[in-house]
């Protein structure tokens, strides 16, 4: 007992005294996370939007394997681009293996499949209130899908949100195209990983509590821009 109080005592020092180590971790995982989903959203809402708008040969077999990468492990996602950036592999040449930007393509891949699944239910839905009135405005498919994304930019707010806690909290993608290398590509889950097995609670355990406040925070803003939207539709209903 007196080893854990004595681990979150130096945990506690670690935080309210700025540790730069500690600094410069969280920062990379807020860079790599914040990259991957800005590059994921631009991806997942125009499939998203594409999906829930065109009904092509094979649309049910493509939102099929959208929902179904919903469950791909982020292991199989950094093995697939740890393949495809090692120097066999068709992009050996760039040289970005084990470099937070071969990180920020893992999450990306990670997130695109989650975003893609929750904007097409988002445009779904809204298509049911105001689609007949865009299209007897003379609006195509994809240009009513993106307006309704543009309408619903609160449920596009909590979307990606909900990607950047997907993508700020997982391990295994990050830590095989990374590498976990002190000072260049350590973040907060393979730190807490490598800090724990080497016995270096304090630092794990300080991570920890960042990361939990990271995931907590997210969870507030979801709250507060579902309460927002909320609010919005019984003014304007």
């Amino acid at each position: 007992m007196s080893t854990v109080v004595e681990s979150l005592n130096l945990a506690s020092t670690l935080i309210l005294r700025a540790d730069p180590a500690l600094l410069g971790i969280v920062g990379l995982s807020l860079r790599v996370s914040g990259t991957a989903c800005l590059l994921g959203a631009a991806a997942g809402l125009t499939l998203g939007t594409w999906l829930a708008v065109t009904r092509l040969p094979g649309h049910a077999a493509l939102v099929w394997a959208v929902n179904t990468l919903l469950a791909l492990p982020s292991v199989v996602v950094g093995l697939l681009v740890y393949l495809m950036l090692s120097r066999a592999g068709p992009l050996g040449e760039l040289g970005i293996l084990f470099t937070p930007t071969a990180m920020v393509i893992a999450q990306s891949i990670l997130v695109v499949p989650l975003i893609a699944a929750l904007a097409r239910r988002l445009v779904l839905d809204a298509l049911v209130e105001g689609g007949e009135q865009l299209r007897s405005l003379g609006a195509g498919p994809l240009t009513a899908g993106a307006l309704m994304l543009l309408h619903e930019r609160f449920g596009v707010l909590i979307i990606v949100l909900s990607a950047f806690g997907r993508a700020v909290s997982e391990v295994g993608a990050v830590m095989i195209v990374g590498g976990n290398i002190d000072g260049i590509t350590r973040v907060m889950t393979t730190a807490i990983a490598l800090e724990t097995s080497k016995g270096d609670l304090p630092l794990a355990l300080a991570l920890g509590v960042v990361l939990l406040g990271v995931v907590g925070l997210i969870n507030l803003v979801v709250g507060a821009v579902q309460g927002r939207s909320a609010l919005a539709r019984e003014v304007f209903a």
